[in-house]
């Protein structure tokens, strides 16, 4: 057998252990042929090493959410326990499976990408910490990127999941939506949900967005913030103003993975507002480290429909595009400077000073009554 000590700093043992240390006696339960021995401010544990690895995990995780928290529960090491068996058997599943797996799916289905983009998407955020996912509605994007998101959680590669989106609004006023704020922002980060309860077994996923290891926010709440040790997702970038874009892009702490997606076509700003996805795109094009995909029609894994319509809509674009640069351009009629003269007496009666320089038609005084 193999023995470890883990000292507890900072710990109010009465609170971390139990009334009667039985969050240690549950954890120790959980590993029968283990020891979990506690005394003063340190735990032993003797096993086979790769149980003992696993005890550490979760011991350090508790440790953890004392210090975030301030208390532990035996809810709390039962939750604990559960990530550690879906981690577990997640592992084992991917050691017998296609490299090309990104996670498996809450009901044992497989992510993976579907179109050589978004494999190159996927190649992507291996290799940059920053990258910008382009394309059309229908194209996986959202999806790829929060499967690549959950992936990095579950590997340990980061802490914390963050996604935003802004919250722009496309015919619809906030202020008519029913509820508070959260119950208006939803239907805004719907999508998010969606994807991430098709990875995620629905109770992992309350415990994450409970202990804010999965965020899921508007925009506007990710100023001020170090955005650190995170996998952070930015959708629909399209519809961020310049000063937004800029702000989120520069949250970015030493230890994160960003993603930033948007779809040039679905631009929902006021006309005059310029998208701070397009400047962006123009100003970091030749900076190191940065990688950028786009995607087509051709990756569109929706409906067949779906792809037909996107071909139609780009079609219709070039087609307006065109016919605008090939309008001729109205000249501006001069304008006339100097004093405004005295009107002619011999023009006729019913003229006007302004109709000076202009045919003299004769009125039709019938017309005029």
């Amino acid at each position: 057998m193999v023995e470890k000590i883990i000292t507890l700093e900072n710990v109010s043992l009465v609170e971390f252990l139990g009334p009667d240390n039985q969050n240690i006696r549950q954890l120790a339960a959980a590993f029968p042929g283990s020891k979990i021995i506690s005394r003063g401010n340190e735990i032993k544990i003797q096993g086979q090493t790769s149980v003992i690895a696993r005890i550490n995990e979760i011991l350090s995780s508790l440790i953890e959410h004392y210090h975030q928290f301030g208390q532990i529960t035996d809810k709390t090491v039962s939750q604990y326990l559960a990530s550690a068996d879906d981690e577990l058997e997640e592992r084992q599943i991917a050691m017998t499976s296609p490299a090309d797996v990104i996670v498996f799916g809450a009901k044992g289905g497989v992510i993976k990408a579907k179109t050589p983009n978004q494999q190159k998407l996927v190649d992507a955020v291996m290799k940059n910490d920053l990258v910008f996912a382009l394309g059309p509605a229908g194209t996986g994007k959202t999806y790829i990127s929060v499967a690549l998101a959950v992936r990095a959680l579950k590997n340990k590669e980061v802490k914390k999941i963050i996604i935003s989106r802004p919250v722009v609004e496309a015919g619809e006023s906030l202020g008519f939506l029913p509820g508070d704020m959260k119950e208006k922002v939803d239907p805004y980060l719907r999508p998010i949900y969606d994807a991430l309860e098709d990875m995620i077994p629905p109770e992992k996923l309350k415990f994450y967005q409970e202990n804010k290891i999965i965020e899921i926010a508007p925009l506007a709440y990710m100023r001020g913030r170090t955005l650190n040790n995170a996998f952070v997702l930015l959708d629909e970038a399209q519809n961020t103003t310049p000063s937004q874009l800029k702000m989120f892009l520069t949250r970015m702490g030493p230890m994160a993975k960003v993603m930033v997606n948007g779809d040039r076509s679905q631009i929902d700003l006021p006309t005059k507002q310029k998208s701070g996805l397009m400047q962006a795109l123009d100003i970091l094009k030749d900076v190191r480290g940065i990688g950028f995909v786009e995607m087509t029609a051709d990756d569109v894994v929706r409906h067949r429909l779906v792809k037909e319509i996107v071909v139609a809509y780009d079609r219709h674009d070039i087609k307006e595009q065109r016919d605008q640069a090939n309008r001729p351009v109205r000249e501006a009629r001069p304008y006339r400077s100097g004093p405004i003269q005295a009107p002619d007496p011999a023009r006729h009666p019913d003229a006007r000073p302004e109709d000076d320089g202009m045919s003299n038609l004769p009125v039709n005084h019938e017309q005029q009554l």
